[in-house]
């Protein structure tokens, strides 16, 4: 069972709320070693001392922080978390603000909030004033080191806590060359994409999403241990539409296909179960 990977106290007024901190997600990415191409062993990173080209145990390696060119301040964590004082085991909620306002552009990573320290009470306290008001609690969370805006809310019936990222961490759009946009759509095309969004829309499952791409390097990592060539296809990039409206239109009828077909294999489900139960 994981773990959690931080202990403290939401605080909102006077009421304090024990908490332990869990990740609420896991990497699924497939992850490659470097290994050696003529002998396939694993390359190892060591930490190298430029100056005698040694290696470093771990245990002599120090946090420092340059104040001139050469000369640094050692600091541990103990002094480290000195600095910061309670702060370090507190989440201090300072405001509550409507959920939905949140741009998602804000969001960095998500953790449950579990209870702790006979904080039943508290707890659900809390997770009911957030559910009732659809507010979320924005405060401020210190870890590894690092001050961090948060923000608490309710998510079915516990409570999530989002890392948010500071204003002054989003790049200005206009520091790129996104390119201008000189012509306005027509009212046709407008209409005809409107319709195709309409006819996309659908209730968000997040389980409807899956990761293909994922999927597709594993099983070419199957073949290729199976002693499979593997053919490399030339895909061609996709060409930027010079028809907007007929591209528009053949979008719709393709919609239309899918829908038919996805209806008809609804329609053999319902007949297949109806024959089940007979």
């Amino acid at each position: 069972m994981p773990r959690s990977i931080w202990n403290g106290t939401v605080a909102f007024g006077l009421i304090s709320v024990p908490v332990k901190v869990f990740s609420a997600t896991e990497s699924k990415t497939v992850r490659f070693q470097e290994v050696h191409l003529e002998d396939g062993a694993r390359i190892e990173h060591r930490r190298i001392c430029p100056n005698d080209g040694k290696e470093i145990d771990y245990d002599d390696i120090v946090k420092g922080f340059e104040v001139r060119k050469g000369e640094w301040v050692e600091l541990t964590d103990e002094e480290i978390a000195a600095a910061v004082g309670s702060q370090s085991r507190v989440v201090d909620v300072d405001h509550f603000v409507p959920a939905e306002e949140i741009d998602p552009v804000y969001y960095e990573r998500t953790y449950y909030l579990g209870s702790r320290d006979d904080g039943d009470d508290a707890y659900a306290l809390l997770l009911a004033a957030l559910e009732r008001s659809g507010r979320a609690g924005v405060g401020r969370w210190v870890f590894h080191n690092r001050e961090r805006t948060v923000l608490v809310r309710a998510h079915g019936d516990v409570l999530a806590m989002h890392t948010m990222r500071f204003a002054d961490e989003l790049a200005d759009p206009g520091d790129f060359e996104l390119g201008r946009v000189n012509r306005k759509p027509t009212k046709r095309e407008i209409e005809m994409a409107s319709a195709l969004v309409d006819g996309l829309h659908t209730e968000f499952d997040p389980t409807d999403y899956k990761d293909s791409y994922r999927r597709a390097v594993l099983k070419l990592i199957e073949r290729k241990a199976g002693g499979k060539e593997i053919e490399l296809p030339e895909e061609p990039e996709p060409e930027p539409s010079a028809d907007l409206v007929a591209a528009l239109e053949a979008s719709m009828k393709g919609r239309r296909g899918k829908r038919r077909s996805a209806g008809a294999k609804r329609r053999s489900r319902s007949r297949r179960r109806s024959r089940s139960r007979s």
